[in-house]
């Protein structure tokens, strides 16, 4: 989330440092929210990058694969990483290149349900963290390397915290590290504020593609390419879209072209 006065009072549900990482609630009537701040410029802190991310998708719950509906869901969001991977969304990010850690196309690596431990209402960053290295150490899902970007879907119904914040209260989604494991966690968008008028397929694809670009260019948050008045390379732009490879992603900011993208 930006820190910026016309959205100031959306921030008071957040600790420090947690507008860092996540997909801002939706206001259309904040017109601060339509275009981007005139003097963005990220800056790179030389922290790492994630130059050929690798997605493995989570689907965590009870709902994941019991109906219909939720295995077309699944279906499609995998086939979402797969083209957009390797589209003209992550060529524009390119730009973020620096010595030594050159950004390119991604891959996805694959795609897993799980129900055990399933969330019943809620479920912390803190949980999903303990969780998430559970897994990884059971082999549940593929050991991280340095461009291993787990997406973790929440079933409908559940809340995400992280620290002082709840999902369709302040935030829609985020992305986080614990240690080198880096994971973004999307909970089911419910709420206007993170459907934005879209359907909710397209929100998903939209606040993914927001969390997907915030954690290749800055997967520590805060570490690598970050504005200190407008945070990560979504925040400037979030809430405006555009279509990619047949698909709903959000607009990114460019330092080259001072304009989202």
């Amino acid at each position: 989330m930006r820190k910026r006065a016309g959205v100031a009072a959306n921030n008071k549900g957040f600790k420090p440092g947690e507008y860092v990482r996540v997909v801002p609630l939706h206001f259309p009537e904040s017109a601060v929210l339509a275009s981007a701040p005139p003097t963005a410029e990220l800056a790179y802190r030389n922290g790492p990058l994630l130059t050929n991310v690798e997605v493995f998708t989570i689907f965590w719950g009870n709902m994941w694969g019991s109906t219909s509906e939720s295995r077309d869901l699944m279906e499609k969001l995998n086939i979402f990483f797969r083209d957009i991977l390797a589209s003209p969304m992550i060529d524009q990010l390119m730009e973020y290149s620096v010595v030594g850690q050159a950004i390119g196309h991604g891959s996805l690596t694959g795609n897993k349900v799980i129900s055990a431990d399933a969330p019943v209402s809620s479920i912390t960053d803190s949980t999903i963290q303990t969780q998430l290295n559970r897994w990884v150490e059971a082999t549940t899902v593929p050991k991280n390397n340095e461009n291993t970007l787990y997406f973790i879907y929440l079933d409908l119904g559940i809340v995400s915290i992280m620290g002082g914040s709840r999902s369709c209260q302040s935030y829609c989604g985020y992305h986080n590290n614990a240690g080198d494991i880096y994971y973004a966690v999307m909970p089911y968008p419910t709420c206007s504020g993170c459907l934005g008028g879209l359907q909710t397929f397209d929100a998903m694809t939209g606040t993914s593609s927001h969390e997907l670009c915030e954690a290749i260019t800055d997967a520590v948050p805060g570490s690598g390419w970050y504005d200190d008045v407008n945070g990560e390379i979504g925040d400037i732009c979030a809430w405006s879209f555009k279509t990619v490879a047949g698909y709903t992603v959000q607009l990114e900011w460019s330092n080259q072209q001072s304009k989202c993208v």
